[in-house]
């Protein structure tokens, strides 16, 4: 410990003087519209931007205006919205009821008349009727781009033996380019059949796959918004080898006590934005893993669940690499963990370039936490030398309470230990007057401004 704290302390002393010579880098703003990723890291004493390049140099500013992007294709207006020359398909019209019968074939054949149209098609789903669905797989490619306005309610089926031929997904969007997917209605993934026979609640019973309620996969241009999605299967939604995502406005719901619920599960994907969502789960949030990169996560307000997690990376010693994340602005209140990056024994890779930053903690128990020994099975974990390399991580502007006497925890590798931590006004206490600490082994830390508590 001694040796990591003084190299950290020569990286600030050295930091301090090649930053002297730099020009400063502009400060970010709140507005979601004059917050280029590019910015992100402000001037930070003590923090020098040149030691970390890949932070500044491999992100760009245009990368994360996805909406300008994706919205100026064929078929969209500058919000996204179907054009009027595109050709409308409305469900009701081939033959959906929603009457509570099963509507999966009329949703089938409104997709592949709106996936054929060469305008631009829209599918329709009316306001007033709720419509129960078994697994569908929306397919591409599509002739134009193509929009799905969900009005009213899609619900899954409740019997578990429809989903023999694949129980992993309910509603899959496969291979789409340029699709929105919008309209302020709902998506019921009705888990609490899965949730009663899962493992996870009953010891007893052998593990299964559950689905996932939402998959996008190769989809390409991607805008998803103003959308409920509750009571999910098992994960609400996942964004799985897609590129250029705009998530926005939604509302991501489950009992805090439904196994598995990710809310938002980010899976090889670079180039994605998450803002202004609404999420309470029964597991993290949002979870970022393996082949992410450029994610930017806006004006979060999450709880309850077990907060935004990068990870878990390495498991059963794998290779996993997470780069560029930012989370800028989120609220969390009475979740198990608050930022946490988790990573298993045994893996390698690196979880780099990343930064949590105006971020409120009410009543979190473990508001910030970084974990190399991560181990979630029922017997322990053996030791393993390798490790997923966690470094060039920032923390800035952290306030709030924690549930737990240990505010900061950075459980760190022997072998690959953290490095590049910057704590930078952090500020975490507990409730009635208790005083927080920090648990730190195995890290390279350098603290800027007012930090509390801090490592010992």
């Amino acid at each position: 410990m001694k040796n990591i704290m003084t190299m950290a302390l020569q990286r600030f002393t050295l930091t301090l003087l090649i930053f002297s010579s730099l020009s400063s880098f502009s400060s970010s703003s709140s507005s979601h519209e004059d917050t280029p990723y590019g910015n992100y890291l402000p001037e930070i004493p003590g923090y020098d931007s040149q030691a970390y390049p890949s932070y500044f140099n491999t992100i760009e500013e245009d990368d994360f205006h996805l909406e300008t992007k994706i919205s100026s294709l064929k078929g969209l207006d500058d919000r996204g919205n179907p054009v009027t020359s595109a050709e409308t398909i409305n469900v009701s019209d081939l033959g959906a009821k929603g009457d509570g019968t099963d509507d999966t074939e009329a949703f089938k054949k409104a997709w592949e008349r709106a996936c054929s149209s060469s305008t631009g098609g829209v599918l329709v789903v009316p306001k007033t009727s709720s419509y129960h669905l078994k697994p569908i797989r929306f397919s591409g490619p599509c002739k134009s781009s193509i929009t799905m306005q969900i009005y009213g309610t899609l619900q899954a089926s409740s019997n578990r033996s429809d989903y023999d031929q694949d129980r992993k997904h309910w509603l899959v969007f496969d291979s789409v380019q340029n699709l929105s997917v919008q309209g302020g209605g709902t998506i019921d993934g009705n888990g609490n059949i899965w949730w009663q026979n899962s493992c996870k609640v009953n010891k007893a019973l052998p593990c299964k796959d559950a689905p996932t309620a939402l998959t996008f996969y190769k989809c390409n241009n991607l805008i998803l918004k103003n959308l409920k999605v509750q009571n999910a299967q098992k994960m609400h939604m996942s964004f799985d080898t897609c590129t250029n995502v705009e998530a926005s406005s939604l509302d991501v719901i489950s009992p805090a006590k439904s196994p598995n619920t990710d809310g938002i599960h980010v899976t090889k994907t670079p180039n994605i934005q998450i803002t202004s969502c609404i999420i309470g789960t029964g597991d993290d949030c949002i979870s970022i893993v393996s082949g992410s990169q450029k994610v930017q996560i806006m004006d979060i307000t999450c709880g309850p669940g077990h907060g935004i997690s990068i990870g878990s990376l390495g498991s059963e010693n794998s290779e996993a690499y997470v780069a560029n994340v930012i989370v800028n602005g989120a609220k969390f209140s009475s979740t198990t963990n608050g930022v946490r990056i988790k990573t298993w024994q045994g893996g390698s890779g690196t979880a780099s370039n990343i930064k949590f930053q105006n971020v409120e903690m009410y009543d979190v128990t473990y508001p910030i936490i970084i974990d190399q020994n991560y181990c979630d099975q029922d017997k322990p974990c053996k030791e393993q030398s390798s490790a997923v390399q966690v470094e060039n991580v920032v923390y800035q502007n952290i306030k709030g309470t924690s549930a737990s006497e240990v505010a900061i925890k950075f459980d760190c590798s022997k072998s690959f230990p953290c490095q590049g931590i910057v704590l930078q006004d952090i500020t975490i206490a507990r409730a009635a007057g208790k005083v927080a600490k920090a648990v730190c082994s195995n890290v390279e830390l350098t603290d800027v401004s007012v930090v509390s508590p801090l490592c010992p």
